[in-house]
């Protein structure tokens, strides 16, 4: 076989419809536009245009908020890492963090910092260092003899 004999199978590949090429070609005269009208003519873009009456998207009020001051935190649950300290993934004695997290595959990456939730239980006695933690899972840190502490603004409930 030679790099010449190669092609695609029969009926892979179909070619396209040269369009307004005369009448006879069944694509021609129109090109598939239909008759007439603005949306006959070339560069027309009239998404969301009501003829000049107010469109719709602006005649309706606006509702909501975007924060754009928004913090972006990774959720772990502490089941979830236990599992990566019974892995072998999580140094238990050293402090962890949003690195050390990252470094273990725990979180694929930083975002603002990472949040602790209670679902699921820790046996291990971890030092965490973290933007927040729900109260269960502070409670349940600290019942395995572990601690938390968090970082920047004052501790979230």
């Amino acid at each position: 076989m030679k790099l010449t004999d190669i092609r695609d199978n029969p009926g892979a590949s179909k070619k396209r419809m040269r369009i307004g090429r005369g009448i006879g070609s069944g694509k021609g005269k129109t090109g598939g536009r239909g008759v007439k009208g603005q949306k006959s003519r070339a560069g027309v873009a009239i998404k969301g245009f009501e003829g000049g009456q107010m469109p719709i998207h602006r005649r309706l009020p606006k509702r909501g908020f975007n924060n754009i001051f928004r913090k972006d935190y990774n959720e772990v649950n502490l089941g979830r890492l236990q599992q990566a300290i019974d892995a072998g993934k999580l140094d238990a004695s050293a402090p962890i963090n949003v690195e050390a997290l990252v470094a273990a595959g725990v979180v694929s990456k930083p975002r603002d910092g990472v949040r602790v939730l209670g679902v699921g239980e820790i046996r291990s006695r971890v030092s965490l260092h973290v933007a927040g933690a729900s109260r269960s899972a502070v409670e349940a840190v600290e019942k395995a003899g572990g601690s938390v502490t968090i970082l920047g603004a004052a501790a979230e409930g």
